[in-house]
Order: C-alpha cells, then sequence, then structure tokens
C-alpha cells in the first residue's frame, strides 16, 4: 500500500511537471511591440522612466531628451542618457525640438530643431540639425557647413538647411534631407570625410532599416500633403506604404519589416512593403523607439 501511494505521489508530480513545462513552453513570449517606448502626449512623460522630454530617441543604451525647461527665456537642451536615463552630458541648443536620433550602435546621436532669425528666411523658420559623437565627444552644432555636393557639383548657398538625419550601422554613413533654393532632396553623407551628395528629390525625414538597404520617408505629394513610401536604396524604387492619410513624423523602424510613426497624435505601425493595414500601436504617443535589450528586458519584468 505504501509502495503505491509512493507511486501515484510520483506519477502526480511526473504529471503536474509535464503540464507545468507544456504551460510554461505555451505561456505568451513578450511581442515586441510591448517593449516599445513612446511620449506620452499628455504628460511628455517616457513610458517606463521618470523623464519628461519634448522628443526622444534610444538604442544600444544611449538616449537623446529634447527637453525645453521654461523661464523667462526658455532654453532647450540635448540631454545625452545611459540606459539607467541617468545623464551624462547636457548641450544647449537653439530652437524648437523637432526631431532626434540615435545610431544603431548608440554612438552617433543627432537632433533637428526649428529656428527664426536666420536672414535668408526673414520671418519664417529654418533647422538647425547637430551630431554628436559620443565616443570621441566631437560635438557639431549645425551641420549647414558641411560640403553639398548637387549632381556631383558643389553647392554653395546661404539658404541650405538639414534635417532628419539617420546613421547606418557603420557610424559613418548618413542619410538625412537638406533644402536648398526651394527644393528638397535626399543627401547621403560621410561624417569622416565630412562631405554630402544628394541622390534624388522630394525625399524628407529618412529613416534606415535595419539591413542598411531601404529607407522610409515622407514624400510631399501633388495635394501638398506628406505620405509614407518606402526607397530601395539599390534600384531607387519607391513604393508608397499603405498608410494613406498625412504623416508629418520621421518614421522608426519597427523591425525589418514593419515601420512605426507618429499621426495626429498616436502612434501607428504599417508593413515596410506596401501591403497590408495601418494599426494602432499607441494612443495620445509620439517618439516611437523600436524594442532594443534594454525595453524587451523592462517588458519581461512587467510580464513577471
Amino acid at each position: 500500500m505504501k509502495r503505491l501511494l509512493i507511486v501515484s505521489l510520483t506519477a502526480l508530480l511526473l504529471g503536474l511537471g509535464v503540464t507545468g513545462y507544456a504551460w510554461w513552453r505555451s505561456a505568451p513570449a513578450p511581442r515586441e511591440v510591448d517593449a516599445i517606448r513612446v511620449r506620452d502626449t499628455a504628460s511628455g512623460m517616457i513610458t517606463g522612466t521618470d523623464r519628461r522630454c519634448d522628443r526622444f530617441y534610444q538604442a544600444a543604451g544611449t538616449a537623446v531628451c529634447l527637453v525645453v525647461e521654461p523661464g523667462a527665456v526658455p532654453k532647450t537642451y540635448a540631454l545625452i542618457l545611459d540606459a539607467e536615463m541617468r545623464e551624462v552630458r547636457r548641450v544647449r541648443i537653439a530652437g524648437i525640438p523637432s526631431r532626434a536620433r540615435v545610431s544603431a550602435s548608440g554612438r552617433m546621436v543627432s537632433w533637428t530643431v526649428f529656428v527664426t532669425g536666420d536672414s535668408y528666411n526673414s520671418g519664417g523658420f529654418s533647422t538647425w540639425t547637430g551630431i554628436l559623437d559620443t565616443r570621441t565627444g566631437y560635438l557639431v552644432t549645425n551641420m549647414e557647413e558641411i560640403p553639398l555636393f548637387i549632381d556631383g557639383k558643389r553647392h554653395y548657398s546661404v539658404d541650405v538647411n538639414y534635417w532628419g538625419v539617420s546613421f547606418a550601422a557603420d557610424d559613418n554613413r548618413f542619410y538625412a534631407t537638406v533644402s536648398t533654393k526651394g527644393r528638397t532632396y535626399l543627401v547621403e553623407g560621410d561624417y569622416t570625410a565630412w562631405r554630402a551628395r544628394t541622390l534624388r528629390q522630394n525625399v524628407e525625414c529618412p529613416s534606415l532599416a535595419p539591413d542598411g538597404t531601404r529607407l522610409a520617408f515622407k514624400k510631399r505629394m501633388s495635394s501638398g500633403a506628406w505620405r509614407l513610401h518606402l526607397l530601395d536604396l539599390a534600384t531607387m524604387r519607391e513604393t508608397p506604404l499603405a498608410e494613406t492619410a498625412e504623416v508629418d513624423d520621421q518614421a522608426a523602424w519597427l523591425d525589418g519589416n514593419t515601420v512605426m510613426y507618429g499621426r495626429a497624435g498616436d502612434v501607428w505601425a504599417v508593413a515596410a512593403d506596401g501591403g497590408g493595414q495601418p494599426r494602432l500601436l499607441a494612443k495620445g504617443a509620439s517618439s516611437p523607439v523600436p524594442p532594443g535589450r534594454e525595453n524587451l528586458s523592462r517588458a519581461m519584468s512587467i510580464r513577471r
């Protein structure tokens, strides 16, 4: 009888173990979408942090937080943060925060602000775009002096404006938008050589895919509205994305097949191949950041 009881208990425990293992195996893992960080539009707070930012981006343990501090004379700063959201550097910048990016390695940080008062743009807005190399500490407060080549010829003009920088995996090649003489261009830049060349017109706020072969961007349509497109860098073929509403944002890549973006006060996602339908990711949000190691860890801890 005792032996029978022991055998029965053993069988029961083994059964529970198998059942528990099966449940553990079938339990849903944190989805990548659960790990994205966004800026709450109402409060300005970045999800999962105690930071308030006007623009935000993060990659590989480096974050940039653009913030305007109120006062008799408001001050704008680019705060460089570590993986724990601790401030490691503060850069005073002039203007209204517009765009922010960190390269995939966490080394290169860039931002764009709107400014007023440039002599060539009386009464309107101009853009200043800065680049910080966090490894060397070298700072470019405004990249408008980078030598620019249009159709292979050196271009000189006082009205050159850059915005929307996106760095490649080598932390040297980058893409951005340049405006001059009433036209906008996609430029490919070389950080080390410090020069940029135009690739094509009417490409704004480029965002390089994780594999480095494609760009998501916004294109000005004949109606005057911006619509999201994809550009294949090898063929220069454009593909309109399934989001047909106007999008005035620099898209970010949720993964290798999906881009996310701010629209009408919310964050949405759409397939990068032009198919499917847009889907809502986060209401009342902006500045979406794709899932990284630190964000996935946060999602795991929340689910536990």
